[in-house]
């Protein structure tokens, strides 16, 4: 589609065969597309030569590091792009560091105080994040020697105007948005039938809407775990094992703020696998996050803003939103009034197993500057005010419904319609249509399993909202 190069020139990227020279790398897509980015062609077409020379020297594979080790052990340093992850002993005051993509781990590491003081608000407020890591190697006492940290720069090549996004929308039809959507997730458009593009979108509503909690529970093969680990670097995919209240809020021991203090949503794949060693204790923190954004553990108290999915595999027998589908699901699950904090349920099962014809092969939105864009949009507060204005609720209308279908709602506008800033821009039909009914229905399956699991739950559907239309 030529127009998306009319009107995001650079920001877009076409996503070939170049993305295979990435394969086995483990980088997500946003390191991907800037490569791509940085060493093509105004046409397009990738200097492959000089980039896997430029791959090889910041992404070297795990058999490389030999070489790098010889390099530090003789008084050189390596600069290396990779993710990082900051581990601070509150015992001992010594801040270290892990390398995860080359088994580097905090016991022979060390960030020394005076580089500290100067990188750790870069690495703190993004986590385990991404960056240009400078290393040396240094002897620290007469028995021992440790890779240490000279310098980090976080990985941001550019600046993203929202503005110019949201006004750019107003020259494409809502199809061709639906293309530019899907390609900034390395989708291609056009294996998909229009339910199955709108089926996928309801993925992409916890990347723009703050504090929002979705279920969603698919086959095996759909793209789950692919699109929350790989798309935006503001988000967290925790995939099985055990999670506890330290590792997704506080961690009392540490003092280090656990992952909703650090990214824009946390998805937990693979929740049937999770272990949670004290439920209760989990339930408790989760009950009081989900509802007000608010936590408390310990003498702690915070807040965020970061939004939770769980992801789970359902078998096709199981295809029934009348029936209960949680029972393989942890303990905590079925206790009614957590689950009534959901805002919405996604049914996997309506998105299509990948296929090859499936991946994005051709000019699409970088995925660096796209998880800017939706980043940015998480914080812009038009589009929940202009929710307010479009919707009629009845007084007797469920609060957890209304603040549930009102946060979708802005989701899908931030997504489809972007270029809406007040009433006056808004088709209503389009509202209800592409917003409005579909919110209602990820609500309503959250209310038909509250019926099944709690009797004090007399309705499954949502009511007293719909569209203003004076």
């Amino acid at each position: 589609m030529g127009k998306i190069k009319e009107y995001f020139g650079d920001m877009a990227v076409v996503k070939s065969g170049a993305q295979e020279i990435f394969s086995g790398l483990g980088v997500p897509s946003f390191i991907r597309d800037w490569f791509i980015m940085k060493y093509s062609d105004a046409d397009g077409s990738v200097n492959a030569s000089l980039m896997m020379d430029k791959i090889n020297t910041y992404l070297p594979p795990k058999s490389y590091w030999n070489s790098i080790m010889d390099k530090l052990l003789y008084g050189g340093e390596v600069k290396i792009l990779a993710r990082i992850k900051v581990v601070i002993d509150i015992k001992t005051g010594m801040v270290t560091f892990t390398l995860p993509d080359y088994d580097i781990t905090e016991k022979s590491t060390l960030i020394e105080f005076s580089v500290w003081s100067n990188v750790k608000n870069k690495i703190l407020t993004g986590g385990e994040c991404w960056g240009i890591v400078t290393l040396y190697y240094k002897s620290v006492s007469e028995k021992e020697s440790k890779i240490c940290l000279k310098d980090f720069t976080s990985f941001q090549p550019y600046t993203a105007d929202l503005k110019y996004y949201k006004n750019a929308r107003k020259n494409f039809s809502l199809d061709e948005w639906l293309e530019i959507l899907l390609g900034g997730f390395d989708y291609n458009a056009n294996a998909f039938t229009e339910e199955e593009k709108l089926s996928v979108i309801r993925r992409m509503l916890i990347f723009v809407e703050n504090r929002l909690n979705l279920i969603e529970l698919a086959p095996k093969g759909t793209g789950k775990s692919y699109m929350f680990s790989n798309i935006s670097k503001y988000g967290w995919l925790i995939s099985g094992g055990v999670l506890t209240r330290a590792k997704l809020f506080y961690d009392m021991n540490t003092r280090q703020e656990g992952l909703i203090n650090r990214y824009d949503f946390v998805a937990v794949d693979e929740i049937a696998t999770i272990k949670i060693p004290d439920a209760d204790e989990m339930k408790g923190a989760m009950k009081g996050y989900l509802e007000s954004g608010k936590y408390t553990v310990g003498n702690k108290a915070g807040t965020s803003q970061a939004g939770m999915i769980f992801l789970g595999n359902i078998d096709s027998a199981r295809f029934d939103t009348d029936c209960p589908m949680f029972d393989e699901l942890p303990e905590i699950f079925k206790d009614s009034a957590l689950l009534d904090r959901f805002h919405g349920f996604i049914e996997g099962w309506e998105n299509p197993r990948m296929k090859e014809s499936m991946k994005m092969k051709g000019l699409s939105l970088n995925s660096e500057y796209f998880s800017e864009i939706m980043h940015l949009l998480r914080s812009d507060v038009t589009y929940g005010a202009l929710v307010d204005d479009l919707l009629d609720i009845e007084e007797t209308a469920d609060t957890r419904d209304v603040s549930a279908v009102k946060r979708l709602c802005s989701g899908y506008i931030k997504l489809l319609f972007p270029h809406w800033q007040s009433k006056k821009d808004v088709n209503i039909d389009e509202f209800e249509k592409y917003c409005l009914v579909p919110a209602m229905k990820m609500r309503s399956i959250i209310r038909k399993q509250l019926t099944l699991i709690d009797k004090e739950f007399k309705t499954n559907e949502v009511k007293g909202i719909s569209v203003k239309r004076i």
